[in-house]
């Protein structure tokens, strides 16, 4: 199991999912279809996914895993 998080990122005209620190990357035609690939890799690895903008910022995290936070409900 890794234990790396998943990246949901632009690069050129298509987009990629890849592991952090230099692991795996695998490109994708659009945006949807990174980030339901990049999903099901994080749920099954039970890590973070970060979904990245155009700009390279992070719009948005998901956690499947360890989650540091302990909030009920």
């Amino acid at each position: 199991m890794a234990t790396a998080n998943i990246h949901v990122v632009p690069t050129g005209d298509e987009w990629a999912v890849e592991v952090a620190g230099g692991g795996a990357r695998t490109t994708y035609p659009t945006q949807e279809a990174a980030i339901s690939a990049g999903t099901e890799r994080a749920k099954r690895d039970k890590v973070e996914l970060l979904i990245h903008g155009r700009d390279g910022q992070i719009r948005e995290r998901n956690s499947f895993g360890h989650d540091p936070r302990d909030v009920k409900g």
